[in-house]
């Protein structure tokens, strides 16, 4: 039964790929034509829309808390643990506003998610090369500053149940350069629903997004290390309140 729901959802997927594309080539030229908010609010529920379904589909029980932390307008960095795939799905079908992320110079060169990266107000960077990696994140300071949102998985990949990860203090460059507010983002079970063992499984799913923490307000000698341990006891504690939860009443 696992196999057909797997076979099924990733027919799905191919589908939604085939009929978003020229969706997505409407929006470049919206983009190019001057109407970036418009259009910014059509991709925003396009990926609301697409993320909901497909978590719909793999049938996992999702509860979402905190989201009355999350500023409805201004720029700032959702920074998350990083489970598994359906990560990034997650926070688009919850977070309530379009959110772009920081991917590994490597997607730049897959067609279609390349694309809607850079649609959805992402941007790549070459961790290897410092020079590209401060323009990098320099563009993404200035995309905060307009008002945009940033995705950051400080972890640097997918923990693929092996817990919290140790935190990469570099990753929070982008958040302290745009003097942006950061709202940690908790994720439990994603790693379940399909990568655990290859097969779509209704696990359950929590999400939890933190209280701000404004960057502007931290001395700078703080905006490093001590930054990076506060956002991860942040993230640590609302992991084990999603645990506590699972567990349920002893």
């Amino acid at each position: 039964m696992e196999f057909i729901k797997t076979a099924f959802v990733f027919l799905i997927v191919g589908l939604i790929v085939v009929i978003i594309t020229p969706l997505g080539l409407v929006f470049f030229i919206m983009n190019c034509l001057g109407l970036k908010k418009p259009a910014a609010f059509l991709i925003h529920r396009l990926m609301y829309t697409c993320a909901w379904l497909l978590i719909r589909l793999t049938g996992c029980d999702l509860k979402a808390r905190g989201r009355e932390n999350i500023p409805r307008e201004g720029g700032l960095c959702f920074v998350s643990n990083h489970c598994g795939d359906l990560d990034i799905l997650l926070i688009f079908a919850t977070a309530g506003r379009m959110v772009g992320f920081i991917a590994k110079k490597e997607l730049a060169f897959v067609p279609l998610l390349n694309f809607w990266i850079l649609l959805m107000g992402g941007f790549f960077i070459d961790r290897k090369n410092t020079r590209k990696s401060l323009d990098a994140i320099k563009t993404g300071a200035r995309r905060i500053q307009a008002g945009n949102s940033i995705l950051i998985f400080p972890e640097g990949h997918r923990s693929k149940g092996q817990g919290l990860l140790p935190f990469r203090a570099g990753s929070f460059k982008l958040a302290t350069e745009a003097e942006a507010p950061i709202i940690p983002v908790a994720i439990t079970g994603s790693y379940d629903v399909f990568e655990k063992t290859a097969r779509i499984k209704a696990a359950p799913v929590r999400i939890a997004f933190g209280k701000p923490i404004m960057t502007r307000e931290i001395p700078p000698e703080d905006r490093r290390q001590a930054l990076s341990d506060r956002v991860r006891e942040v993230i640590a504690a609302e992991l084990a309140e999603s645990d506590r939860e699972l567990a349920g009443p002893r």
